[in-house]
């Protein structure tokens, strides 16, 4: 049996549609009251618990030989910034714990390329540059590294964990949106008329679930992998899907304090409203720098794949439309 965690959301019901494509049984920790439309009509067991709660996740893990830890609270200038922590940090803690007791053989810990560090003359990072923690922007980068560092602290103590670190994974089912989903929603409801300078390395959700599992076949416990593909401009992206979409591409370049003085006005009304921010503080500061790395390592050791991401910003945008994301 194979533990998926997060497995309704965006990469974790990749996750099991990629096990399940190799016949291997699947079961799902699900939060009580999650949304499962991306785990309808499959055949995976749902074991219902959270990772703030030791005790289902003792449950959950009973009889599994591989652990698949995708789970997160992924989101960016959060109101209430402990529960990031909570689920990302200490949840994470809470699980390999329970993984250690049932004596599991491999558990794959998805992290994030916002742990990772950034080379000062704006090359592509690797898995070996060096990251100073107090540069890291905003909670879910601050709580993906500590969350990381609770599973290298397993690793050592014998538990065989392999470390995953996705870039920005681009397809289908991204039901919640994500905040790279979110971005792709509103150039496609026409609510994206300019641009700032930035960069992301894209690749496509697909590709991400095969890394996890070749990281439970072929990773080193206690190593880090980059499960990325390619390097593109935002600007770059944006033309991707207008060719796929034939909606005008922004042509104006902002600078970037005009989206940070909007983003802290947002951020004013959205305390005064109870409310997360619509437009992140965080994402827009992370923008301020070109988001690229080299994900070299888990080509050669692993095999990861590297298949075109156009063709998946267009399966993303075909799906957003077919599940009425899309207005008009």
């Amino acid at each position: 049996m194979n533990l998926v965690t997060g497995g309704p959301g965006f990469v974790g019901s990749h996750i099991v549609r990629a096990l399940l494509a190799r016949g291997q049984p699947v079961r799902c920790l699900v939060r009580p009251g999650s949304r499962r439309t991306n785990l309808d009509g499959l055949p995976v067991e749902v074991a219902v618990g959270d990772l703030t709660d030791p005790p289902s996740l003792r449950e959950a893990v009973r009889g599994c030989r591989a652990v698949y830890h995708c789970a997160a609270d992924y989101r960016l200038g959060a109101r209430r910034p402990d529960a990031i922590y909570a689920s990302n940090v200490a949840g994470t803690d809470n699980l390999l714990r329970a993984a250690a007791d049932a004596a599991v053989e491999r558990v794959v810990h998805t992290s994030s390329v916002g742990a990772l560090g950034r080379r000062p003359d704006g090359r592509p990072a690797d898995e070996n540059t060096p990251v100073r923690p107090e540069s890291l922007i905003g909670d879910y980068k601050k709580s993906k590294y500590e969350g990381e560092c609770v599973a290298r602290e397993w690793a050592g103590r014998g538990l065989p964990v392999v470390i995953v670190n996705p870039s920005t994974p681009v397809g289908e089912r991204d039901v919640k949106p994500t905040p790279t989903g979110k971005m792709i929603l509103d150039f496609l409801n026409r609510k994206m008329p300019a641009y700032v300078e930035t960069g992301l390395n894209l690749i496509d959700v697909r590709d991400v679930a095969e890394g996890h599992l070749l990281a439970a076949e072929r990773g080193r416990a206690g190593e880090r992998y980059i499960l990325g593909n390619r390097n593109m401009t935002l600007k770059e992206i944006f033309d991707a899907l207008s060719g796929l979409t034939g909606i005008p591409s922004p042509k104006w370049k902002l600078p970037h304090w005009i989206p940070l003085a909007a983003a802290g006005a947002d951020l004013v009304l959205s305390r005064l409203r109870g409310k997360d921010p619509s437009i992140p503080l965080e994402g827009v500061r992370m923008a301020r720098h070109a988001m690229y790395f080299d994900a070299s390592r888990a080509v050669a050791e692993l095999g990861l794949p590297q298949n075109d991401v156009v063709p998946a910003l267009g399966r993303a945008a075909r799906w957003f439309e077919a599940n009425g994301y899309v207005r008009g």
